[in-house]
């Protein structure tokens, strides 16, 4: 019998027999099954891949050929198979290995995927410089979990669709919405006739011997028979042999299918058909509560979380079913991003104003616009770092056309065990530059609820950010009330040191403060900025800083910088934020810590910045 143990690489995995692959793939299930539940991460997904996996490698030279994986959080079979069982122990956790593909971790790793929709574009740019280097290989781009939804895949279909001589093969990984369902050994049979080099040779003797006439009547005969027992020909509408769809688990209909599509050229498309969670009978039942589990026993499954502290999501969701019961016109919109970002109760109480677009952050941001022409008021709900992905939206859309949008920006700041990929560390920096855009950072549940009212009664666009998880267990009060626009408060009076806090970074700049006696302001608005109290602030004190849980450049502390420009007051300035690097995934209160963003390390900077400003302050 195989054991996963002695499978080091997907060269031992060739070694194997066909029939010793299905007793595999229940040990490598069980393995992440075990695995997450020590760690945490994403399961219901990976349980949907162990055959999938198994078989790509076993049948494609990896890592020659190339495998890119869309969206990476399906990839844990596949690091298992590829070196890396060893470290599942520290998979997300600070200096482990990421819960995504990364280039820089494994050759197997051919790119980075953690956002969605990029694994046909890839492989087809990896395809066509396999095909001008003169270098036989294959590409392979596994997409699924919705990726299919965003406009990106279907750019790429479009592209490869014409691509003559390149060895590229797109696997949809079907796991939610099936357009058929598998139907046993027939369509077996079926799949692997369509695959082998019989049809495929067929096909083409037809195309170039049949008069155009009867070419067109026997192409016709062919859609309408494969109609009847599968999808309609879409992807061969693009240009691909599209095969399917076949039964994702099993590995008799994946490995020949497989082979037989190895030895095709030119744009390939199997549709495999899979279930989340396979395998585990807690996550077939609730995937989605087991999508990214943290640590659980899998005897016992997941136990519902109990905290005292509301997280802002909650604060979120609780303030767009409130405020849609007071306004009609409110209209909630997410990307794919439903349980993520609060929405389930609101599509409950309110079905006609949810919308939920699919993984499309572009189309998600220009619905909203539209839907803002006709008077309504479109709240999108969003991640920090997938609004990154609709930016000429945001700014040609809804600013340039000054629309009355409001951003409910979650996952604002680091994002702890997902990491660089899913870290809201830009969106000041890349929103703060658009005219129009009001922003605001919530420093507490409350002001997060205020800073939503106020950004929703703007009369334009207005994005509110908040960070992950829990908030500092502020009390939250039900009514709705604002901020006035632009303003922001001393929260702790002090002497000759001011800090100007951002959001997340009021905390540790006020228990920051107590050590140095400085003052402390809670900006709350990064733009407008008030100037106002800047101005007033700057002009008492003899040391400024700014703190900030978003990129240091181009960000909140530079804004203050040029306000003082603009008001012509020359003070020092130590600008506090996240430095100019990519932070990998670990706990989020060590990374603050690491990158000096933690009481200590505001402390700490300020007294060494300023060593005998901080020693008169604290003895005189």
């Amino acid at each position: 019998m195989p054991s996963l143990k002695n499978i080091n690489s997907p060269a031992d995995l060739r070694l194997l027999t066909r029939a010793q692959l299905k007793p595999l793939a229940d040990e490598l299930r069980h393995f992440v099954i075990d695995s997450v539940a020590q760690t945490g991460g994403h399961l219901s997904s990976n349980l949907g891949t162990v055959e999938l996996t198994i078989a790509l490698h076993y049948v494609f030279n990896t890592p020659e050929d190339r495998l890119v994986w869309d969206v990476g959080h399906q990839t844990y079979p596949h690091k298992i198979l590829t070196g890396r069982r060893d470290q599942m122990h520290s998979l997300r956790q600070l200096d482990g290995i990421s819960g995504f593909p990364r280039r820089d971790e494994s050759e197997y790793d051919t790119f980075g995927t953690a956002h969605s929709s990029t694994s046909i574009s890839a492989a087809l740019g990896m395809a066509v410089a396999a095909k001008t280097k003169g270098e036989e290989r294959h590409s392979v781009a596994i997409i699924g979990d919705g990726s299919m939804t965003a406009g990106m895949a279907f750019e790429a279909l479009n592209n490869a669709g014409i691509m003559d001589g390149v060895n590229l093969l797109v696997i949809l990984n079907d796991n939610d919405m099936s357009i058929s369902p598998p139907v046993g050994a027939l369509n077996r049979y079926l799949a692997r006739l369509m695959s082998g080099k019989f049809y495929a040779a067929a096909r083409n003797v037809g195309k170039s011997v049949l008069p155009p006439p009867m070419l067109e009547i026997a192409k016709r005969l062919e859609e309408h028979a494969k109609g009847m027992i599968m999808p309609a020909t879409m992807f061969e509408e693009f240009g691909f042999n599209y095969i399917g769809p076949i039964d994702g688990h099993d590995l008799d209909a994946l490995v020949p299918t497989l082979q037989n599509l190895k030895e095709l050229k030119g744009p390939q498309f199997l549709h495999v058909v899979t279930k989340k969670g396979q395998g585990y009978k807690l996550a077939e039942a609730d995937p989605v509560l087991y999508h990214g589990p943290g640590k659980f026993n899998p005897a016992v499954g997941i136990k519902p979380a109990s905290s005292a502290k509301l997280t802002y999501t909650k604060v979120f969701g609780d303030w767009l079913c409130d405020m849609a019961a007071q306004d009609t016109r409110l209209v909630g919109i997410t990307p794919a991003m439903r349980e993520g970002s609060g929405m389930v109760e609101f599509e409950q109480a309110f079905p006609d104003r949810y919308y939920d677009v699919g993984i499309a952050e572009q189309h998600a941001v220009t619905f909203a616009a539209g839907i803002a022409c006709e008077g309504m008021k479109p709240v999108v709900a969003i991640y920090s770092t997938f609004l990154q992905r609709a930016y000429d939206q945001l700014i040609h859309d809804v600013a340039l056309q000054n629309l009355d949008v409001t951003f409910a920006l979650d996952r604002a700041g680091l994002v702890g065990a997902d990491g660089a990929t899913h870290a809201g560390n830009y969106d000041l920096a890349f929103l703060r530059c658009i005219p129009n855009m009001v922003i605001m950072a919530a420093s507490d549940e409350n002001e997060c609820r205020q800073m939503l009212t106020t950004g929703y009664h703007y009369a334009g666009p207005a994005a509110i950010r908040y960070p992950r998880g829990a908030g500092i267990g502020a009390t939250v009060q039900k009514e709705l009330s604002t901020i006035p626009l632009g303003t922001g408060e001393i929260r702790r009076t002090g002497k000759k040191i001011a800090i100007f806090a951002f959001g997340s970074m009021l905390a540790p700049a006020l228990l920051a403060a107590d050590a140095l006696n400085a003052t402390v302001a809670n900006m709350r608005f990064v733009k407008p900025l008030d100037t106002s109290l800047l101005r007033q602030l700057a002009e008492s004190h003899d040391m400024l800083v700014s703190v900030e849980e978003g990129a240091k450049m181009g960000g909140a502390g530079s804004a203050i910088a040029e306000a003082l420009q603009e008001l012509g007051i020359i003070k020092p300035l130590l600008i506090m934020g996240l430095p100019d690097r990519f932070i990998d995934h670990g706990d989020a209160n060590q990374l603050l810590a690491l990158c000096g963003l933690d009481a200590a390390g505001i402390t700490s900077a300020i007294q060494q910045r300023y060593p005998r400003l901080i020693t008169s302050q604290l003895t005189g």
